[in-house]
């Protein structure tokens, strides 16, 4: 199996090309099917399961011009394949409104999410990192994606106002609600565990939310309940989807470019041992880590009028899957892209969005992963990969739901040295 990331090969024919299908996610790498596209088929169609037409752009230049361009392709029809027949909740949260709704909520809720908010939780935030990376000091092998299922929350769970007992169910419920066929998630039926899921993660905001209305806190719930769209209060099913909106969107991806870097790493001893030079990297290495992961592999919009890519003409009406992983490796505009490159400068990757849409989280989400970095290279001398990876089944987040990796710890080094040299023996004549 090709490892995402990895370089492509040979093209493939089109007919062995599957967008859509979660499971080819999680058996195989889609860079070999991008590639070909971005080569020779830049706007490609195919069929959904419930036979739903969508068009797939991959280069660089139409992935920009689709998700940076709201008025000629709308947010608010859905914007995951998974609900191309279009989204209940269309229209009611940030992530699927257009302007001018869209700005009202934005701006209401951006102050509490900027960089400055967040630098204000750094100590605490960094305190929870070290906590979650502890048994990376004493284990000898660890199974990194279940440390960081929880990142997320580690920073946003503080800013949304869930209380921290929460944290662990919202993560995981979260992620059950993008890939309910994945079996680490599944609990009978895709609609079943889906179903379960919702049903969780509604029922807590419910009280959250009506606990604030009663007592109102510095947190982002309290915000949503005072926000006014067009001059009408959001509605208490408004505020608990957007809720549900924020923690999606966080614990679906941050945890997942987390464990990517680390898995990257592991892969590449001569980018750990720079790093280990070189910490002023620190910033760039977790650029390269969102890029190399980009947790969000497309993201869905409709055209609002006919539109003109470098692959063809896009028709009003049509449905656009732009598959951010792909611009990520777009080779028009990252030198080497196949290579991960801590040092990775220029690096406009698009993981994070562009334009209206630009993720609100990336400010919390690149301060955990730095934190992250940070943590992990003060406690590991070395890491390895120990057993196989398991990949998310989803076509939407590229996850990855098992990492064993064994871990040289810099404790134990240190102390193995020390027993060496207090030997009787040790440096000279026995």
């Amino acid at each position: 199996m090709l490892i995402p990331g990895h370089a492509p090969g040979s093209p493939l024919a089109p007919e062995n090309i599957d967008l859509f299908d979660p499971t080819r996610f999680s058996t195989g790498s889609q860079h070999p099917s991008w590639h070909t596209l971005r080569a020779g088929a830049p706007l490609w169609r195919q069929r959904a399961g419930n036979d739903t037409e969508f068009c797939s752009v991959t280069r660089y230049e139409d992935v920009l011009a689709v998700i940076k361009n709201h008025q000629s392709f709308s947010s608010e029809y859905g914007t995951i394949l998974a609900v191309l027949g279009g989204d209940s909740a269309a229209g009611r949260t940030i992530n699927l409104m257009d302007r001018p709704r869209h700005s009202a909520l934005r701006g209401a809720t951006m102050p509490q999410l900027s960089t400055g908010a967040v630098l204000r939780l750094a100590e605490r935030t960094k305190a929870r990192v070290r906590k979650t990376f502890e048994p990376l000091r004493d284990a000898e092998t660890v199974d990194v994606a279940e440390l960081t299922a929880g990142l997320a929350m580690t920073v946003v769970g503080d800013i949304i106002g869930v209380p921290e007992e929460h944290w662990r169910d919202v993560a995981s419920w979260s992620m059950t609600g993008v890939a309910p066929e994945d079996p680490v998630y599944a609990d009978g039926t895709d609609q079943a565990t889906l179903r379960s899921a919702h049903f969780e993660l509604f029922a807590l905001f419910h009280d959250l939310v009506r606990e604030r209305m009663r007592r109102p806190a510095e947190d982002l719930v309290s915000t949503l309940i005072a926000t006014t769209v067009d001059g009408v209060r959001l509605s208490l099913d408004e505020v608990i989807l957007n809720c549900y909106s924020l923690v999606m969107g966080a614990n679906t991806t941050t945890p997942h470019v987390a464990s990517h870097m680390l898995l990257a790493l592991a892969e590449r001893p001569d980018q750990w041992r720079r790093l280990h030079a070189n910490p002023a990297l620190t910033s760039r290495a977790v650029e390269e880590a969102a890029r190399w992961a980009t947790p969000t592999n497309h993201l869905v919009r409709r055209a609002t009028r006919t539109f003109q890519l470098s692959g063809g003409t896009v028709e009003e009406g049509e449905l656009v899957a732009a598959w951010i992983g792909s611009a990520n490796r777009d080779e028009s505009v990252f030198a080497d892209p196949y290579r991960f490159d801590v040092g990775r400068r220029p690096n406009p990757h698009l993981a994070f969005g562009f334009g209206i849409h630009y993720c609100n989280g990336a400010p919390g989400a690149r301060l955990v992963l730095r934190q992250t970095l940070e943590e992990v290279l003060d406690i590991a001398e070395g890491l390895a990969v120990a057993g196989p990876v398991t990949h998310l089944q989803s076509n939407f987040i590229n996850g990855i739901t098992s990492l064993p990796i064994a871990v040289t710890s810099r404790s134990k080094t240190e102390a193995m040295a020390g027993r060496t040299a207090d030997h009787p023996c040790s440096g000279g004549e026995a």
